[in-house]
């Protein structure tokens, strides 16, 4: 994980007023509507990936914000509600947007990958972050490129976390995995990322 510490963020791409909404809540957070900022950053995360890299970060510092404050969670429960509805909705996502989707795989992998509940990552998210690395690894997904490099890159940075809290599942996205090596290269964008899904599974598999 990240330093949330770090005070910059990539912010330049919003529109004046909303990069200001975003600027207070981080420092102000009672100041501002909560919930407005928590689909601001989930509406932007599905249509700029770059953003969705590293909004868990700002989400992060706008909680913790919060939490100093006010004492209150009306961000962070604006912000889980908002992934969720996205989250139903997630395959009316993929066929509308394949980018969307992958931003929103993307953005919900660094949200778990940041959010913490007592030092440990929040059980809501693990089920749901599943079910996307999963939908990735369908063989209509493993065919197109974006989705097979966001498998590759979400597995790189949340997959250790995910097999600590349920290796059962992990378990059974290895074997969809292994299984869509055996698609026919020529329809699978798999053959040039094997080698690296290949030391992920040897990293995230490796005995403690």
């Amino acid at each position: 994980m990240g330093d949330p510490g770090r005070e910059e963020y990539k912010i330049q791409s919003f529109d004046a007023e909303t990069q200001q909404l975003l600027k207070t809540a981080l420092k102000d957070p009672g100041a501002v509507d909560l919930e407005k900022v928590a689909n601001v950053i989930v509406d932007h995360s599905l249509h700029d990936c770059v953003f969705s890299k590293e909004a868990g970060r700002m989400c992060y510092a706008i909680i913790q914000a919060e939490s100093k404050q006010t004492g209150q969670s009306v961000f962070r429960r604006g912000l889980l509600n908002r992934l969720q509805q996205e989250y139903q909705a997630r395959e009316q996502l993929r066929a509308r947007s394949l980018q969307g989707w992958v931003c929103y795989v993307t953005f919900i992998c660094n949200i778990f990958d940041y959010l913490r509940v007592n030092n440990m990552p929040m059980m809501a998210l693990v089920n749901p972050v599943y079910d996307c690395l999963f939908r990735l690894a369908q063989p209509d997904s493993l065919s197109k490129e974006e989705e097979v490099d966001c498998l590759v890159l979400q597995l790189h940075r949340v997959g250790e976390q995910l097999e600590k809290m349920n290796r059962q599942r992990m378990d059974e996205l290895f074997v969809l995995i292994r299984d869509g090596f055996l698609l026919p290269s020529g329809l699978s964008s798999l053959a040039q990322l094997r080698p690296r899904l290949c030391t992920i599974i040897t990293t995230v598999r490796s005995p403690t």
